[in-house]
């Protein structure tokens, strides 16, 4: 038999009922949605947004300097200094549309290039790793409406990213690999728990999860099949569980596997097919959040960029300033934010490394204060500490 703390652990792990976790859902005070998609392994900036009209780009670059504008495989004209990789063809349509924002040189203020702490800094919101054990979009919750039985926010994981970790209650969920349980399991279940207030509320609130996620489960594939799977599975699942009228508000989603020390490829490639699977992966987000899209931001970032230079395995090593994407119904995009450095040698970070010449703190704090309209004393003071040279950025956001 399961006794209470056995049937909890299966609660928070997913693994029983439906496999889900338990989740509160209550009417928030914003209909503002935000995803945060973070790109865990040091993202190419240069790859993701090339700076083509550089002069310098295509000899600091080298094999993996991509093709420009109008050539056979070349990249997709932002502007004249920049392209998108021709991988993100369904992004570009969304320039296009005035729907994506790319951001160039960017950076938290982390040097030191080792990828744990590098991911402890893009999510703590603070200088230093191990400045904070909490994250800094936990920290914004409180005035829009966090606590428990309130959750505003979505971990797309079995794990809490730090970034969501604190005092604010935030839900969590992953597709269970197990079968779902039958009507007639449930009803005993429920029976079992009628006189029990807390397991009672907790298995409706799975059963909630449920109904809203759709019934999705993981993909019976293995490997690289599978890992695809899942990743449009919580995709698409975040999309519902934002667009639902009394769901969370914000979700965040991981994406591993970006760490090209080898073989990295310029127009085509595995930097290439990763970015084909990340541009595939924001169309089922959009499909997910239907009309919610045009109150929605998502942004996407990464712990650091890579080199400038091709190193000797035909790869980029750990780098500094990268690139970041806005996108979403909400964001006045069609144009590129960069205050570029340029790719001269001496005009790069430590001779090596794409020079940093903005905050990625400010592009969090221009979320927050733009479309959840939360106040600067509050970034100031509570979400982003010690802060006062990363403003914020303006005038991103639809309004």
């Amino acid at each position: 038999m399961l006794n209470r703390r056995d049937v909890l652990k299966n609660l928070s792990l997913g693994a029983a009922i439906a496999g889900l976790p338990a989740i509160t859902f209550a009417r928030a005070r914003t209909d503002a949605r935000m995803v945060l998609i973070i790109l865990r392994g040091a993202v190419d900036g240069l790859a993701l947004i090339a700076p083509y009209g550089d002069g310098k780009y295509k000899s600091m670059r080298g094999e993996l300097a991509i093709n420009k504008p109008g050539d056979t495989g070349g990249l997709l004209k932002l502007d004249g200094l920049f392209g998108l990789h021709p991988s993100m063809k369904a992004s570009y349509e969304l320039f296009n549309n005035g729907e994506l924002l790319p951001v160039h040189a960017i950076a938290s203020p982390y040097r030191e290039r080792s990828h744990f702490d590098g991911q402890d800094v893009l999510e703590n919101g603070d200088k230093r790793a191990g400045d904070s054990r909490d994250g800094w979009l936990n920290r914004a919750l409180a005035p829009l409406g966090g606590g428990f039985g309130n959750e505003m926010a979505i971990a797309m994981s079995q794990n809490t990213p730090l970034v969501l970790r604190g005092d604010s209650s935030v839900a969590s969920w992953a597709p269970s690999q197990m079968p779902d349980a039958d009507d007639d399991t449930l009803q005993r279940i429920a029976s079992m728990y009628s006189s029990d207030k807390f397991f009672s509320m907790r298995l409706q609130q799975a059963l909630d999860s449920q109904e809203i996620a759709g019934g999705m489960s993981d993909m019976n594939h293995r490997g690289r099949g599978k890992d695809r799977a899942l990743s449009r599975i919580l995709m698409q699942a975040a999309g519902r569980f934002i667009s639902a009228p009394d769901g969370p508000r914000i979700a965040v989603l991981e994406s591993g596997g970006w760490d090209t020390h080898a073989n990295q490829g310029a127009g085509s490639g595995s930097l290439a097919k990763k970015f084909a699977a990340l541009d595939a992966d924001l169309v089922t987000l959009r499909s997910g959040l239907g009309a919610t899209w045009s109150n929605t931001v998502i942004a996407v970032v990464t712990e650091f960029g890579r080199t400038v230079k091709v190193n000797g395995t035909r790869g980029t090593d750990h780098g500094t300033a990268t690139a970041a994407l806005l996108l979403g119904g909400a964001v006045r995009g069609g144009n590129v934010f960069a205050d570029w450095p340029g790719l001269a040698r001496n005009n790069l970070y430590e001779g090596r490394d794409l020079f940093p010449t903005t905050d990625v703190r400010s592009l969090f704090k221009g979320i927050l204060a733009e479309h959840f309209l939360l106040p600067d004393n509050y970034l100031e003071s509570t979400v982003f500490p010690d802060s006062q040279a990363a403003k914020p950025l303006r005038d991103f956001i639809r309004t």
